[in-house]
């Protein structure tokens, strides 16, 4: 596939239909790969890299990129087309001057899980027929695959672009998704213990805005938490209260936009379940309003800002049975 991506971008390059590339390139290691930008055919023979390791969302980078002179290529995992087609939908992208190539999609790995298994002074990691042959300074180790699948394709929503120009294999399917069960539980429990399990979690946020820089729904150009006015610009939280307020307050900010792309969770180094207050206003937008999935079309109207004589009425959450 990455052969195949390289010949392809190499031919748009060449022909001047677009003047640069993004995706993901080879770091230091050989479960380190990042987004990254290539302008010459030569940048991409060195340095693109596309594989299990290549979980990061690409469509947040398009907000300033898709504005720089001349059209730029984005591959585009399932999961980043619906975030790009929510950009397109709240005017942050130009979409004419990004051509979009679909490709598969994950799952993807998640180094963290292998390294917790005392895995360490990794070389290079092999997929062999859904086994991980890990090639270590110590030896090689092996695990399954599927123990080490990255947090936010363990319950993918769909193997479908919602966008593209050209597409890279097949197209997929909207899933039947289990995304909604953790929340579920977490329902289920008592609002004290709802209380416990989240002061527990973000207890440990160290305030480093990961979840808030890589968020394709985080795009405004000054950001409340960096303004020196607000009393909570970016620092260490200084009590509790501004502890939980953080991601409440960026929670409430992505109701009805955020597409559970999953890069919150994947890209927290205290490895906070961030993703599951975003899914709790999914599921809660689906149950009171209807289906809706943020980022499935550029046209339609999220129901949190689209006002209906049949809009539900504030008691209805004491008739679900909600403490």
């Amino acid at each position: 596939m990455q052969e195949t991506m390289i010949k392809r971008a190499k031919e748009l390059l060449a022909d001047g239909t677009v003047s640069r590339v993004i995706g993901w390139k080879k770091g230091e290691f050989a479960y380190d790969t990042t987004p990254a930008v290539f302008e010459t055919a030569e940048e991409l023979d060195r340095d693109f890299a596309f594989d299990d390791f290549t979980a990061a969302n690409v469509s947040k980078y398009l907000v300033k990129e898709s504005r720089k002179e001349g059209k730029i290529l984005a591959f585009l995992k399932p999961c980043d087309t619906y975030s790009f087609n929510q950009l397109i939908k709240e005017h942050r992208v130009i979409r004419e001057n990004v051509y979009i190539i679909g490709i598969p999609g994950g799952p993807k790995l998640d180094a963290e899980k292998i390294k917790a298994k005392g895995i360490t002074g990794i070389l290079g990691i092999k997929n062999e027929n859904y086994t991980l042959k890990i090639e270590t300074l110590y030896g090689t180790e092996t695990m399954p695959f599927y123990e080490a699948i990255c947090g936010k394709c363990e319950s993918c929503k769909s193997k479908k672009h919602v966008i593209y120009d050209e597409l890279i294999g097949e197209d997929g399917d909207i899933l039947d998704s289990n995304r909604f069960d953790t929340v579920e539980k977490l329902e289920n429990m008592t609002a004290q213990e709802r209380f416990d399990f989240w002061r527990e979690q973000l207890s440990k946020c160290i305030r480093c805005n990961a979840c808030r820089n890589v968020c394709p729904a985080c795009t405004c150009e000054k950001c409340v938490f960096d303004n020196p006015k607000s009393g909570i610009e970016n620092k260490a939280a200084s009590d509790s209260f501004e502890e939980n307020l953080f991601h409440i307050i960026r929670a409430f900010h992505v109701a009805g936009r955020c597409t559970d792309c999953g890069e919150c969770s994947r890209v927290c180094p205290q490895n906070i379940p961030l993703h599951l207050l975003n899914r709790k206003f999914i599921k809660d937008i689906n149950e009171l309003y209807g289906e809706y999935q943020a980022g499935a079309d550029t046209v339609s109207r999220s129901p949190i800002t689209d006002y209906t004589p049949d809009d539900c009425e504030p008691s209805v959450v004491h008739e679900r049975g909600v403490e």
